[in-house]
């Protein structure tokens, strides 16, 4: 039986590009979206490509009884080897003014249906004492924006999450792998369903996702716990990690106001 990886989000940009990396990898695959025709294609595809099984769950996963469905299809699965939470997306503006609906969705999304599904997929990870799970992050965790709170608050908690119970599972002997991978700007269609114009981010700051998708497996086969792809944005979280809450605070009013007047 081949092993089997659980990938939310998969319709397009690095959740999609998971699949492809895991399918050439020899793993079956379950693709979550909320985009049925997206998921087919992709599915089809990586079937012809790499001689696996790739079976579709459309799933919204703000809403209780779909996020339910994926649980249930999770502690289903008894060959689950893999789960990579990467669901998500991300809004620009004030939070006082911003659609309340979009922040509660977002904090569904990035928070409850991360915790969730990772519960239901540990269960039987750790009965069977290897599997791994990805939560894809971002290094807006690092650091507080103005115009986008929630999602770097969303973002810090999936890091906070992720780092704590990978020490659960190391105290308890557990050769379960979790990771938090922390991409910066890549090339998907993330920024244009944020309504971000990618003008403003110079081009030598944009990833690719088959870069961030090849740099988390891997580092996921050394059990390394934060993945941050690319050495400019190592730099900047290290740099955010140890530099003075004063500065960062001014770093962000000047850009923010920067922004305005562009």
């Amino acid at each position: 039986m081949r092993p089997l990886a659980l990938i939310t989000g998969s319709s397009s940009g690095i959740g999609a590009t998971f699949a492809s990396q895991l399918a050439a990898r020899g793993f079956d695959l379950v693709l979550v979206a909320r985009r049925r025709d997206r998921l087919e294609e992709l599915a089809e595809t990586l079937r012809r490509s790499n001689g696996i099984t790739a079976e579709i769950l459309r799933a919204d996963l703000t809403i209780d009884a779909e996020l339910n469905a994926v649980e249930q299809r999770i502690e289903a699965a008894g060959n689950l080897e893999l789960l990579v939470n990467n669901a998500g997306f991300g809004t620009h503006g004030k939070f006082s003014s911003v659609d309340v609906q979009s922040q509660d969705q977002m904090h569904r999304l990035h928070v409850l249906a991360t915790m969730r599904l990772t519960h239901a997929a540990l269960g039987g990870m750790t009965r069977r004492g290897q599997g791994g799970i990805i939560n894809v992050s971002s290094v807006a965790a690092f650091w507080s924006s103005p115009g986008s709170i929630s999602y770097c608050a969303t973002k810090c908690w999936m890091n906070s999450f992720t780092e704590g119970l990978a020490l659960e599972l190391k105290s308890a002997g557990s050769r379960v792998k979790v990771q938090a991978l922390c991409p910066g700007y890549t090339l998907s269609e993330f920024h244009d369903v944020a309504g971000m114009d990618r003008k403003l981010v110079p081009a030598s700051l944009w990833m690719r996702a088959e870069e961030v998708v090849a740099e988390s497996l891997a580092g996921l086969d050394r059990g390394k716990t934060v993945v941050i792809p690319g050495r400019l944005y190592k730099a900047a979280a290290f740099m955010m990690k140890h530099t003075p809450r004063f500065v960062l605070e001014r770093v962000a009013v000047r850009q923010q106001r920067r922004l305005k007047r562009d």
